[in-house]
């Protein structure tokens, strides 16, 4: 890790540093919880205790020094968004719905902007985060199955174990026993379905897409490929060097290029009502090629789930493979690149869709690569 993350990770592990450092963790005391299920008090609290029993773990202890540091910060951020989430519900008691989801968000943009961590480190200890209630709740799921292998995919299910057994440990209530129960059903899953600690296998990129994007498909089933054309879907934050990429790897393909739609138009890239005028423009020209069986990219910043989902069913419906690549650079060389294009973007939107990136997870398409540059 970069010297910043490992001065948070390794130098300044008491709680009364990293309150001095870190406005975020200074919140964790002013955060109330539940007293059923965490009689400790407040979010603070917990979360200490969560790092100290994390640490006794002769799981945690085993684990090489960058997994114990990955594990140590997830367990520091897992609760952080309990400060925006938390209310009191009108029978008494005291709930944090959606905390996992947004402190993943907020995880990753602390571990981007404010301390960087190199990218497959920051994404493993976001995904934990994301997920460190799965292993309680997997087996209570419509289809328990398709959990635990959803989740190996995005996360290692042996740390994600530990840290769920941390949460567990590192609180006050009565039904603890049944907590760490859960966990233990969570792991055989996880060794039933061969992704305990590894990404199940699949037989074919298709194969694999069609489970995660067809209901009531089997893991093993294996469709035929039957594809037409190629549809390479550029992902990145404006200035993160898509258009650099795509001159580098398919300088031959035709591209729809958003931006260059804007151009012709002279539609503003925050021009909200305008968008949609690209976007539909756009698509149009994605559908001339698809017709054809033309190979093409669509390059644009794509960096939210929902924005990818429905452009790859639109894709999928030509029966296109589609290929992801997610492009990223370092914060401060994202807006230095920003300001050298030529369609430039407010540092302050910028800003913004950085907190809302969500990195294309390994199940959005038929492929997914990772462009990353320091």
């Amino acid at each position: 890790m970069k010297e910043d993350i490992m001065w948070m990770l390794t130098t300044n592990k008491d709680w009364d540093s990293l309150e001095e450092k870190f406005d975020w963790v200074q919140d964790m005391e002013a955060v109330p919880q539940d007293p059923v299920h965490h009689a400790e008090g407040n979010v603070a609290i917990h979360t200490r205790m969560v790092m100290e029993a994390l640490q006794q773990l002769a799981g945690y202890k085993r684990l090489p020094a960058q997994e114990q540091e990955i594990l140590w910060a997830a367990a520091l951020l897992h609760d952080v968004e309990k400060r925006s989430t938390t209310v009191h519900e009108p029978d008494g008691s005291i709930t944090s719905k959606g905390h996992s989801k947004k402190g993943a968000a907020t995880a990753r943009q602390i571990l981007y902007t404010e301390l960087p961590a190199p990218f497959t480190i920051r994404e493993q200890i976001v995904q934990l985060v994301r997920f460190h209630g799965q292993p309680i709740w997997a087996i209570e799921r419509r289809d328990p199955a398709r959990t635990v292998i959803e989740t190996a995919l995005m996360v290692n299910t042996q740390l994600l174990s530990l840290l769920a057994r941390a949460d567990a440990l590192g609180r006050i209530c009565d039904d603890r026993h049944d907590l760490l129960y859960r966990i233990d059903l969570f792991e055989a899953l996880c060794q039933e379905h061969d992704c305990w600690g590894k990404p199940k296998a699949f037989k074919t990129p298709n194969a694999q897409y069609h489970y995660f994007n067809k209901q009531g498909s089997a893991p093993d089933f294996v469709p035929y490929d039957d594809f037409g054309a190629t549809v390479v879907m550029l992902c990145g934050l404006p200035g993160s060097g898509k258009d650099t990429y795509v001159r580098q790897h398919y300088k031959d393909w035709p591209v729809v290029n958003l931006d260059e739609i804007r151009r012709a138009h002279k539609i503003s890239p925050t021009d909200k009502s305008g968008n949609g005028t690209v976007v539909q423009l756009a698509k149009e020209q994605a559908r001339e090629h698809l017709r054809k069986k033309r190979s093409f990219v669509w390059n644009a910043t794509n960096i939210t789930r929902q924005m990818r989902s429905q452009l790859i069913d639109l894709f999928v419906t030509y029966k296109a493979y589609v290929k992801i690549v997610y492009v990223e650079v370092p914060y401060q060389k994202l807006h230095v690149q920003n300001k050298h294009r030529e369609a430039v973007v407010p540092k302050n939107a910028v800003d913004k869709l950085v907190a809302k990136l969500e990195v294309p997870a390994p199940w959005e398409a038929h492929e997914v690569s990772y462009y990353i540059k320091d």
